[in-house]
């Protein structure tokens, strides 16, 4: 079955706006667990627009209470962004600190309004090799955030990680094109089908949301989880964070494997 992970970053921006504490990081990812999600995901960036670090310090604790146990804590981020004179302490850094049960590595760019691209692993495996090795020596599962490219997820598998997470805004952007969506489709059945057969979990993120979370899920076998923020937040805005997290995990519980 498709575990979700929300992906708290929004309401991170949502309390930025303001010298506030509200609304509260900590809370939303209580309310999220309790409506059902299965785990928590934060990309911390070092310009601090969203989640900060003691964000995910705090989170970290919370999670390690043995009420939640069961719940993995996913941590996004780039590892080669170092530490910053505003306090952001460096994406490795941060996830020594703090032990999540899983840590996505993404190319995203410090000026990038948000992730778009996944992994050239083509001219980046050697770069990435010690990185990989000393998450896993911490037994941190590592992810890959990869673009539908079997070619590139060959070299994810020979770079020993144990998940890619697929880049999915493609498919949500053409997804009202009956024909490209289809094609899309295919296109990431195909990386998942051959992601599985090298070894590998398949995650899942960017853009899905209520409309297209179903398509995907049927169509692309298996996910093993996938990553939502920007849909879950905004959806909240009209029918509350706790009934719009149990809307989604009800989606993902009518999909067979």
């Amino acid at each position: 079955m498709t575990k979700l992970s929300v992906n708290l970053n929004k309401v991170a921006l949502v309390r930025n706006s303001r010298d506030t504490t509200i609304p509260s990081v900590v809370d939303a990812a209580i309310t999220c667990l309790e409506a059902g999600a299965e785990g928590i995901t934060v990309h911390p960036r070092p310009d601090q627009r969203h989640i900060r670090p003691n964000d995910v310090r705090d989170l970290a604790q919370l999670l390690s209470d043995d009420k939640y146990k069961d719940i993995e804590f996913n941590i996004e981020g780039n590892p080669y962004a170092g530490a910053e004179t505003n306090g952001y302490p460096g994406f490795m850094s941060l996830v020594e600190e703090t032990q999540p049960q899983q840590a996505t590595l993404v190319p995203d760019d410090p000026h990038q309004l948000t992730s778009d691209h996944g992994w050239d692993l083509s001219g980046e495996s050697n770069q990435l090799t010690e990185i990989v090795k000393e998450l896993q020596r911490q037994k941190i599962r590592v992810s890959l955030f990869m673009d539908p490219d079997p070619q590139q997820i060959e070299l994810a598998a020979r770079l020993g990680v144990e998940r890619i997470e697929l880049y999915t805004g493609p498919f949500a952007d053409h997804f009202q094109d009956e024909g490209k969506r289809q094609g899309y489709l295919t296109l990431f059945a195909e990386a998942a089908r051959v992601a599985s057969s090298l070894g590998l979990g398949v995650n899942a993120g960017h853009d899905l949301n209520l409309e297209n979370l179903g398509a995907f899920c049927t169509e692309v076998l298996p996910v093993d989880e996938v990553s939502i923020g920007h849909a879950i937040i905004t959806d909240a805005l009209w029918m509350g964070l706790e009934s719009t997290v149990r809307q989604y995990c009800s989606i993902l519980d009518t999909i067979k494997p």
